[in-house]
C-alpha cells in the first residue's frame, strides 16, 4: 500500500529489513516559456522532494535501482534522455547512479511509442463514434501491456532488501508486487501547485475565448510534449 510520506508514520528503519522499498516521485515538468510563478513551483517541488528522498534513504536504505518513465536506456545513454525530458528529475538522477544506483529501462521503446501515437488521436478528437471507440480501445490495450511491462521490470531488477526510486506521471496506474514496500513522495508544494493551476485553469474559463484556452495549454507541458 502506498502512503503518502508527509502524512507517513515513522516506523523503525528496521522493521523494513529484508523487505524491497521502492519510492515513488510524480513527474513535474517545466519549460522556459511557462509562467515565472509556475517555474518557481516547479523548482521548490523538486527541492523538496529530492529533501523527502534523502530523508527516506537516510532511514530505510540508500536507492540501488532507479526507474524513470519514458526511458528505455540503461547507463549514460538512458541519463541522456531523462536530460531532455526533464532537468530536474535528471539532477536527482544523475547525483545517485554516480554513487552507484543503476539506472534501468523502465520502458520497452516500441510500446511507449504505441502508447503516445494513440494518446496524440485521442487529443484530435473524433466525429465518429465508432473510430473513437476503437481508438479507444487500442490505447487501453496499449497502456496494460505499457505497465506490465514496467512492473516487470522493477519485479525482476529489485532484489530482496533493496531500495529503488520509480519517477512516474500522477495518476499511473502501476500494480506493483505484493511484497514491494512503495512509498509515494509528496512534497507540500505539489498541492501548492496543483492549487495554483486550478486558479489559472478557472481565470482561463472566465476569459472564455481560445486565446485564453492557448494560455493554460502553455504552462504545464504534459510528457508527451517531452523529447522522445
Amino acid at each position: 500500500m502506498s502512503e503518502p510520506l508527509a502524512r507517513m508514520e515513522r516506523p523503525a528503519a528496521d522493521s523494513f529489513s529484508g523487505h524491497r522499498k521502492l519510492f515513488v516521485v510524480f513527474l513535474v515538468y517545466s519549460h522556459e516559456s511557462a509562467p515565472a510563478e509556475y517555474n518557481q513551483r516547479c523548482e521548490r517541488y523538486w527541492q523538496q522532494a529530492d529533501e523527502q528522498l534523502l530523508r527516506l534513504e537516510t532511514r530505510i536504505g540508500a536507492a540501488r535501482h532507479v526507474y524513470h518513465e519514458s526511458v528505455y536506456e540503461t547507463g549514460d545513454s538512458g541519463l541522456s534522455l531523462i536530460e531532455r525530458l526533464n532537468q530536474f528529475s535528471h539532477r536527482l538522477v544523475s547525483r545517485r547512479c554516480a554513487e552507484g544506483a543503476v539506472l534501468e529501462a523502465l520502458e520497452e521503446q516500441e510500446l511507449a511509442s504505441e502508447l503516445n501515437d494513440w494518446e496524440r488521436f485521442m487529443m484530435l478528437g473524433f466525429a465518429s463514434r465508432k473510430v473513437a471507440d476503437l481508438v479507444s480501445d487500442l490505447y487501453s490495450q496499449a497502456s496494460k501491456k505499457r505497465n506490465e511491462h514496467a512492473v516487470q521490470v522493477i519485479d525482476s531488477t529489485l532484489g530482496d532488501d533493496e531500495s529503488g526510486i520509480l519517477f512516474v506521471r500522477e495518476g499511473h496506474r502501476l500494480q506493483f508486487p505484493q511484497d514491494i514496500e512503495v512509498f509515494s513522495v509528496v512534497p507540500p508544494a505539489l498541492d501548492e501547485m496543483q492549487r495554483w493551476l486550478r486558479d489559472q485553469a478557472r481565470a482561463v474559463a472566465g476569459k472564455g475565448n481560445e486565446e485564453a484556452e492557448e494560455e493554460v495549454d502553455d504552462v504545464a507541458p504534459s510528457v508527451e510534449e517531452q523529447p522522445s
